[in-house]
């Protein structure tokens, strides 16, 4: 039923290594464990996984919460670190970014509410992962408890903030897609310039989404943030030409757009999202383009949710 732990190569545009993911599993076999916290394994593992779209391993059961329950809960005849080598679950083979959301939530206050056993598990865990360029950084807080999400250990302000933003959404995929375009730059351009433009896009249909604003499915990147920059007034024509620096201000909304659109129109070239003939695979970007992508977005997006905090939505009276 489950794989050998250490059986499938890592691809090699993923930073944290076979010999790493060996050491945090041992960790959480002893000193780090159990890893579910105070919820139940099925409970932690749909905040982080759709466990009725996961297949069963078990004839009997059609998805994974059902053999869960049966291995783990009814007849606890699965070891307590069943989790990290099921394929299913990526955590030894898969994208960086799933094994640090996964780390990421064994120590959320609703997982850990002992605020000294969880900054001691981020302390073990840092000092695991610094090798790779990794960390669990502070990046909220929820009843005076810290949040923790990823973070590369050089990341610049703008990828900060967007982890900060991402962490405030609260939405698992979209912190995934910072930590991937972030951990991408160097490795994998195309990854992370595509990742880049969905990122900015997740951001637009959320401020969209909360504010109760339509949007359509067929909606691209440009017009997203057009729309989402007309509902939180970020527009040039609402800022008043009496207002402080008003030309400045201007310019620079000006530039947020020309920003997106570059970032859209290296993605439709060389971005992940688009199938490429093999004379036009030899042209790659370099991870300069990609951080140039990411930095744009990652401003872009951080700014355009921080305003949609700042900017509570006009309530109109009956």
């Amino acid at each position: 039923m489950l794989d050998d732990p250490f059986e499938e190569p890592l691809d090699r545009s993923r930073r944290i290594s076979r010999v790493t993911r060996r050491d945090i599993f041992d960790y959480l076999r002893s000193d780090g464990g159990p890893w579910w916290g105070e919820l139940d394994e099925v409970a932690f593992l749909s905040r982080l996984y759709d466990l009725e779209a996961l297949p069963s391993t078990d004839t009997r059961f059609k998805t994974a919460s059902g053999d869960i329950w049966q291995h783990r809960e009814n007849n606890y005849d699965w070891e307590d670190d069943w989790v990290f080598h099921d394929s299913r679950f990526q955590l030894n083979s898969g994208p960086d970014e799933v094994l640090l959301g996964f780390l990421a939530q064994m120590v959320h206050p609703v997982v850990q509410p002992d605020t000294d056993r969880a900054a001691q598990l981020v302390a073990d865990l840092n000092r695991l992962l610094a090798p790779d360029g990794w960390a669990l950084k502070a990046q909220k807080k929820i009843s005076g408890r810290t949040v923790y999400a990823p973070a590369h250990t050089g990341s610049g302000v703008a990828i900060t903030f967007a982890h900060a933003a991402a962490a405030r959404i609260d939405a698992e995929y979209i912190s995934r897609q910072v930590t991937r375009m972030e951990g991408a730059v160097d490795t994998d351009p195309d990854l992370a310039i595509g990742t880049a433009k969905e990122f900015v896009e997740s951001i637009c249909k959320t401020v969209l989404e909360e504010r109760h604003e339509p949007y359509g499915k067929n909606d691209d990147l440009p017009a997203l943030v057009r729309k989402t920059t007309r509902v939180l007034q970020l527009t040039p024509n609402d800022i008043s030409d009496t207002a402080k620096a008003a030309d400045t201000i201007k310019r620079m909304l000006m530039n947020l757009a020309t920003l997106v659109q570059g970032t859209a129109e290296l993605r439709n070239a060389h971005g992940s999202g688009h199938g490429r003939s093999a004379s036009q695979a030899r042209y790659r970007l370099a991870a300069r383009h990609a951080r140039l992508a990411v930095g744009s977005a990652a401003t872009l997006g951080a700014f355009l949710y921080e305003t949609h905090e700042a900017r509570p939505p006009v309530v109109l009276s009956e």
